[in-house]
């Protein structure tokens, strides 16, 4: 069988289990000739168990307009503020501090990013995403600001 033809690749970003084809998604999707009725009903089924949390997805369209895609797990500072249950990050991070995350919760973000980050060790992950935290107002248990 002959390799297909890729024609683009792209990012999205949806929540889990209930992605609509309205705008941002339909339009994005169509412009890089995907199906967005087609694509929105395998996304939702694949990702129902996640139940609205925002994840990521790369999209990969061929040729012959058929597409696959691959969900990938959701963006560090989502996973901080579902940890804390914050609404959002702080809008002045170096003086409003909005939660701390300790060292337990730090260790399971970045258990589960592991596999999509650059950090060879989980401890090098972490003070990846404590950064990110940091970014977002939260200060992080056992780590100097």
């Amino acid at each position: 069988m002959a390799k297909k033809q890729i024609t683009t690749v792209f990012k999205i970003q949806a929540p889990g289990g209930q992605a609509t084809p309205a705008p941002p998604i339909g339009p994005a999707l169509g412009q890089n000739g995907v199906n967005p009725g087609q694509f929105i009903q395998q996304f939702n089924e694949r990702t129902r168990q996640l139940n609205g949390k925002v994840v990521g997805c790369v999209i990969t369209v061929y040729q012959d307009r058929s597409f696959d895609f691959e969900v990938k797990s959701p963006p560090a500072a989502v996973l901080i503020k579902d940890a804390l249950k914050l609404e959002k990050g702080s809008g002045v991070p170096n003086k409003d501090k909005v939660g701390e995350l300790t060292q337990d919760q730090l260790r399971a973000i970045a258990e589960e990013k592991q596999q999509e980050m650059t950090g060879h060790t989980v401890e090098a992950v972490m003070r990846t995403i404590a950064g990110t935290a940091r970014s977002m107002g939260v200060t992080v248990e056992g780590m100097a600001t």
